[in-house]
């Protein structure tokens, strides 16, 4: 069993974390600054994340998720969340709910002050993320990750 200090991280211990920063894959203004939380304390099945977002910065690429669910909780500071086709001002206490599959969406932050939130999601072992900005597929199979532009797919029936 493991010892009871890897299931709480106190306050102390989270401001203690170095972010990490990343760039994703196919959207270099989508910058984050990242400590990860899940993972320290066991968490295998779930990713949870502490974001800050700085001026000017995309959360990832506009995307949905054929299999894993997602959350974003808004901590401090503003942003725009883009839902589907709408967009709308996020902030403090703001909640926003990501089932698979669920609209394309993404998190811009065009204030001057960071934006910070808590974001976690599932982790299973094959999922479909979908981009229809870049019209691109990346294909998660148990580790391995790889991409298809819709261009070059072929329908089968």
């Amino acid at each position: 069993m493991n010892e009871p200090e890897q299931f709480l991280l106190s306050l102390d211990d989270i401001e203690a974390l170095p972010e990490v920063e990343h760039q994703h894959q196919f959207n270099p203004d989508a910058v984050r600054h990242t400590k990860t939380l899940g993972t320290l304390t066991g968490l295998s099945r779930i990713g949870i994340h502490l974001v800050r977002l700085t001026t000017g910065h995309d959360s990832t690429q506009f995307h949905y998720h054929d299999s894993d669910e997602e959350f974003i909780y808004v901590l401090s500071g503003r942003g725009i969340a883009e839902i589907g086709e709408e967009r709308f001002e996020v902030g403090a206490g703001d909640f926003m709910g990501f089932p698979a599959p669920s609209p394309a969406h993404n998190l811009h932050n065009p204030y001057p002050e960071d934006l910070v939130y808590l974001m976690g999601g599932e982790r299973n072992a094959a999922d479909l993320v979908h981009y229809p900005k870049i019209r691109r597929t990346m294909l998660k199979s148990h580790g391995k990750r790889s991409f298809v532009d819709w261009d070059d797919l072929s329908d089968l029936s």
